[in-house]
């Protein structure tokens, strides 16, 4: 979809802190084929805060730095990956209490690690689908710890990081990017992927733990042959962007900046780098090498580093891009305006 009069005010990440790769190479955690595989220098640890405690706190980061009052904000959504610290609970409602404490619509998103992007594109839609309405809050949070996840081996070439991230998304008033057009592909037929041979379970775990993402893949990989994925795969992703490009009314040679997934370097050079031939300096590369896979929340936090470190001018195109397991595929294209960058930076927290 096309967009006109909608625009990212600014964006937060909140961490708590970090390991480095040597240092989990040293007590076991991590082991050499990861490490090289994943080109991970560090990754963002949670010491102590749940995954909505974090998201809190980018919000708050986010609603300050873009004069952002509580009352504008017509919308929240929560997006997620892992367990949020309650079971039968709302973070949603966590979220809007202690950091806005109004009384919109507050909903939680789970749609894996196109969570992020897939709040976007819902509130685009909700906040242009009638008079009056005037921004939206999006926040991500997650804390991938033990014994239900382990970060380092769970999905093999990726190592996952616990932050929370921020979005503030505004109709008709400025902010440091434009969106310009957003698109989202969704393929049922690879649900299975995420699931393999598994039977459905009663509770959380009980089949194994941790997860073993590697091993849900290669069965549904042995059932269906690795051609029909990466054929499914392939097009998915090439419709997202052919569609995102058209309806922003530019090519791939005019983007100027790539906010990509933080997966592992072996998995975003296949995925996009040398299928797309970006470079990696115009991608959010060196940042997210340095905190992981944030869930759903690495589209927000390449946004928040962006405008911290001022690399982008006005009038540049910026790409974003999510992929989740389902699969869903979302990109928008944004248009940097040079306005104030209303971001809490990547050191935040």
């Amino acid at each position: 979809m096309r967009f006109d009069d909608l625009y990212i005010a600014g964006a937060a990440v909140h961490l708590e802190g970090r390991t480095t790769v040597a240092q989990a190479l040293r007590d076991g955690r991590c082991d050499e084929r990861t490490a090289a595989r994943s080109g991970i220098a560090s990754v963002a640890v949670s010491t102590g805060a749940s995954a909505p405690e974090l998201a809190v706190g980018a919000a708050r980061q986010v609603m300050e730095r873009t004069d952002t009052h509580p009352t504008d904000i017509d919308l929240v959504l929560h997006a997620t990956v892992q367990h949020q610290g309650h079971d039968l609970w709302a973070p949603a409602s966590y979220i809007q209490r202690y950091a806005l404490g109004n009384r919109c619509p507050a909903i939680e998103i789970r749609q894996l690690s196109n969570g992020g992007m897939a709040a976007l594109e819902l509130a685009s839609g909700y906040l242009t689908g009638a008079p009056g309405r005037t921004a939206g809050l999006l926040t991500t949070g997650d804390v991938f710890g033990a014994p239900g996840f382990d970060r380092w081996r769970s999905d093999p070439g990726t190592v996952y990081g616990d932050a929370g991230t921020a979005l503030v998304l505004g109709r008709g008033r400025a902010g440091f990017a434009r969106l310009r057009s957003l698109v989202t592909v969704s393929e049922a037929d690879l649900e299975q992927m995420h699931r393999g041979r598994d039977p459905f379970s009663p509770v959380p775990f009980a089949v194994r733990q941790p997860i073993d993402l590697g091993l849900l893949q290669r069965a549904f990989i042995e059932d269906t042959g690795r051609s029909y994925s990466v054929a499914r795969i392939t097009a998915g992703q090439d419709e997202t962007l052919k569609r995102a490009l058209a309806e922003a009314d530019c090519t791939l040679a005019d983007l100027s900046w790539f906010v990509l997934p933080n997966f592992g370097r072996g998995r975003l050079n296949s995925t996009f780098l040398r299928r797309w031939s970006i470079p990696e300096e115009r991608t959010t590369w060196r940042w997210g090498r340095s905190v992981g896979h944030l869930g759903a929340g690495d589209q927000f936090a390449g946004l928040a580093f962006l405008a911290e470190s001022g690399r982008a001018r006005a009038g540049e195109l910026g790409l974003l891009f999510g992929v989740g397991a389902g699969f869903t595929w979302s990109c928008a294209i944004v248009e940097f305006t040079g306005a104030g960058a209303g971001a809490g930076g990547p050191e935040s927290g």
